[in-house]
């Protein structure tokens, strides 16, 4: 099954929290603090692998979570970090963030990495407080938080020359005539369910990718048919085959017309898809009605300036002159950029306070920049960390906020996941 969309979620481990602790062996002088500090916890790493080549496994499994990191140990041990999690995706995976939309890797190397979620940063434990003034400190810092977010992966397969045309022109009929791939051939329209990819052999080295993309329909762009949910397909491929049915078909159709009806298609899906060079592969060249149309398409297609190749999939005729032409102009053109994520911009300093105060009745709720890191990194089980952790937000102005705002004895304040009675 071929599967080319999935949201997952991935959640990186938290830091592991410092330890408070001291010396206390008989011969060791002075004792002293050994809090050591906690572990990091591991990131989710997405990967490239050629091993892959759909998105199938994600829809058995969706959350990915790394470890965490331990809380550190006495004797100045430091806490164990957690492993990270290598999430394997196929070459060609674009991924963004499934609430944004915003763009944040492309992953088209093997072995290329994407850092999905950052693991929490260890606590320090109380011996990386000690100083000359406070040899004895009684406070440490908790692990940082895990990150956690939802992905979207789109997979845009890596094909040097992409097979476009309308239902039954004979496009998979055509990739297995001159690769080893099978996709699933009949006498009926839409036989094409899913893009296949084969690989055409000139020597020793040698070789180009065609994609074989299901056909189009008129509308396509706008989601008509099934051609639409694959046409991301063609955005990594150098060159276009257009494979146009020059018979007609069962039902009589114009070759012309359908040339024109793809190419409107591919014009308002993309532009610059739409300027990629092509070639024509006039089909089925071996039927009566075929013979009748070339001179007329062939023309018409001479005066936009798109080489026209008559070839019978069926038959193998005029196959060598079609695959040397694509051998030379997939040397000489350029692969398509990636997809770039946008530079994150810089966002300017905030004036005015680092922080902001909403009251809800009794309650008043400290929020912003400058408290949640520093209330969320204390742990307060001693009398020495809330007298630090004090002395920080007296620093920062909070206290005299709170009154300017009319806070008085008994009152509920809430900074992060802290909730303390105010006493004046």
């Amino acid at each position: 099954m071929f599967i080319d969309r999935a949201t997952i979620k991935v959640t990186s481990g938290a830091g592991g929290d410092g330890a408070v602790a001291f010396r206390h062996e008989k011969y060791v002088a002075h004792g002293g603090p050994s809090g050591g500090d906690g572990g990091h916890g591991g990131s989710v790493v997405l990967v490239a692998t050629e091993d892959l080549q759909t998105l199938l496994d994600f829809q058995y499994k969706r959350e990915f979570a790394a470890q965490p990191g331990k809380s550190g140990g006495t004797t100045n041990k430091t806490g164990k970090s957690g492993e990270d999690l290598q999430v394997r995706v196929p070459c060609g995976t674009v991924v963004y963030d499934a609430e944004s939309g915003e763009l944040l890797a492309d992953l088209v190397d093997p072995g290329e990495t994407f850092v999905a979620a950052k693991g929490g940063r260890g606590g320090r434990g109380n011996a990386s407080f000690a100083t000359p003034t406070n040899r004895a400190p009684t406070t440490a810092e908790r692990g940082g938080p895990a990150e956690a977010r939802a992905l979207r992966l789109e997979l845009k397969l890596l094909a040097d020359v992409g097979l476009v045309g309308l239902p039954n022109a004979g496009k998979s009929t055509l990739i297995s005539a001159v690769s080893a791939a099978r996709p699933k051939i009949a006498d009926y329209p839409f036989t094409t369910l899913e893009p296949h990819l084969g690989v055409v052999r000139f020597g020793e080295g040698e070789h180009i990718v065609l994609a074989d993309v299901p056909g189009l329909i008129e509308g396509a762009h706008k989601g008509a048919g099934l051609g639409h949910e694959f046409l991301r397909h063609l955005e990594r491929t150098r060159v276009l085959v257009h494979v146009v049915d020059l018979s007609g078909g069962l039902e009589g159709r114009d070759p012309l017309e359908d040339w024109r009806t793809i190419e409107r298609e591919l014009a308002q899906y993309s532009p610059e898809l739409a300027g990629r060079p092509r070639l024509a592969a006039f089909n089925k060249i071996d039927l009566p009605e075929a013979q009748a149309h070339l001179d007329r398409v062939g023309a018409e297609l001479a005066t936009q300036g798109i080489p026209a190749f008559p070839v019978s999939a069926a038959t193998r005729q005029g196959l060598d002159p079609l695959l040397n032409h694509l051998r030379r102009l997939v040397a000489e053109t350029p692969a398509p950029p990636r997809f770039e994520p946008a530079p994150a911009a810089q966002k300017p300093r905030e004036a005015g306070p680092p922080f902001a105060i909403t009251r809800h009745n009794d309650t008043f709720v400290v929020t912003g920049p400058a408290v949640d890191p520093l209330v969320a990194g204390h742990r307060l089980d001693s009398v020495e960390a809330a007298a630090r952790l004090e002395r920080n937000l007296t620093r920062l102005g909070v206290y005299e906020a709170l009154r300017s705002r009319g806070v008085k004895d008994g009152d509920t304040v809430r900074i992060g996941d802290m909730e303390f009675t105010y006493v004046e």
